[in-house]
C-alpha cells in the first residue's frame, strides 16, 4: 500500500546482513537479521552476485554523499557519524506487471508504486528495462518523466539528508506507473544507503551534520521563491514532535503501513495505531 492505494508490484527484499538481534532490544532493531536467500538449486549464483552488488553500491553510496557535504560547503565527512560501523543498506529487485486485460482490477489505476519519499539517505535506481514509468515530481507539481538511459543509475534524495541538510536537500517525491498492456513488465532495482536506526529527530534537526552555509540556504531560498513555494504530494514526516521519535522507529511504522498483511501478524498494535492516526 502506498498512499492508501494498493501497488501493483512484486519484489524480493535484501540488505546487508547482521545477526538476529538479542531479546529485549528495540522493535526497529528486527530489521536486522540474516536474508532469506533463494536456493541455490533454483537461481545459482544469485545470493553471491547480489551480495556483491550491494557491497559495490554501499562504496557508490559513501563516494556520493562525501560529494553532497562538499557541494553544501561541508567537510566530505559530514554525514559520516549517521552511519554505524557496519552500516545496513537495502536493496529491492522489483517487478511491475503489464496492464493486461483479464489480470486487472477494474478499481486499478495503474500504480506500479503510488507517490512517496524515500526515508533513507539516498536511491541508487537501475531501470532494468526500457519501460517508462518513473516519474518525480517537480517543485510546481508537475509528474516529469524519468526515462531509462544506458548506464545510469537515478539518484533521489531521502527524507533523512533532507532533515540532516534542514531543507537544502529536498527529499525526491516519485511514483512508477504500471506498464501498457501488451508491453511486458517493468523490472528495476533500488538500492537504500542507510541511516543509522537508533539516531533520534531532534538531533537530525537540532545537530545534523553541522550549520550548511548561509550562501547555500540562500540559493535553496531563491529556488523556493522562484517557484512560487513548493508543491508536494508527500508530506515530510521525519521531524521532532510526532508519535515516535527515533529513525528506526518511523521506518518500522511506515513498513508495517505499506504491508498490512504482514502488520497484522507480526505488529498488530503498531498497525492498530496508525490506522488509530
Amino acid at each position: 500500500m502506498t498512499a492508501g492505494e494498493v501497488d501493483r508490484r512484486e519484489q524480493i527484499e535484501l540488505s546487508t546482513e547482521h545477526p538476529i538481534p538479542a531479546p529485549g532490544s528495540p522493535l526497529y532493531h528486527n530489521f536486522l537479521a540474516p536474508n532469506q536467500w533463494p536456493s541455490e538449486d533454483i537461481l545459482p549464483g544469485f545470493r553471491e552476485v547480489y551480495t556483491d552488488y550491494m557491497r559495490r553500491m554501499g562504496h557508490v553510496s559513501m563516494y556520493f554523499t562525501s560529494l553532497v557535504a562538499e557541494a553544501i560547503g561541508l567537510p566530505a565527512d559530514a554525514f559520516n557519524k549517521y552511519f554505524d560501523t557496519d552500516q545496513q543498506n537495502k536493496l529491492k529487485i522489483l517487478k511491475y506487471p503489464s496492464m493486461e486485460p483479464g489480470n486487472v482490477d477494474e478499481t486499478q489505476k495503474g500504480q506500479g508504486v503510488g507517490p512517496h519519499k524515500d526515508s533513507m539517505l539516498t536511491s541508487y535506481l537501475l531501470q532494468a528495462t526500457q519501460h517508462h514509468g518513473l516519474q518525480v515530481q517537480n517543485m510546481l507539481g508537475e509528474w516529469i518523466d524519468c526515462p531509462p538511459v544506458d548506464g545510469t543509475l537515478v539518484v533521489s534524495i531521502g527524507q533523512s539528508m533532507e532533515a540532516l541538510t534542514k531543507g537544502v536537500c529536498v527529499a525526491t517525491t516519485h511514483r512508477v506507473l504500471s506498464p501498457a498492456a501488451g508491453t511486458g513488465a517493468r523490472f528495476s532495482m533500488p538500492f537504500f544507503q542507510g541511516v543509522r536506526l537508533d539516531a533520534d529527530f531532534d538531533e537530525l534537526e537540532t545537530v545534523g551534520i553541522g550549520a550548511v552555509p548561509e550562501e547555500v540556504r540562500r540559493q535553496r531560498l531563491e529556488v523556493i521563491e522562484r517557484n512560487g513555494g513548493r508543491v508536494d504530494d508527500v508530506k515530510f514526516s521525519l521531524r521532532k514532535g510526532a508519535v515516535v521519535n527515533k529513525v528506526g522507529e518511523a521506518l518500522l511504522r511506515i513498513r508495517v503501513k505499506a504491508y498490512p498483511e504482514v502488520g497484522e501478524r507480526w505488529y498488530p498494535d503498531i498497525l492498530m495505531a496508525v490506522r488509530g492516526e
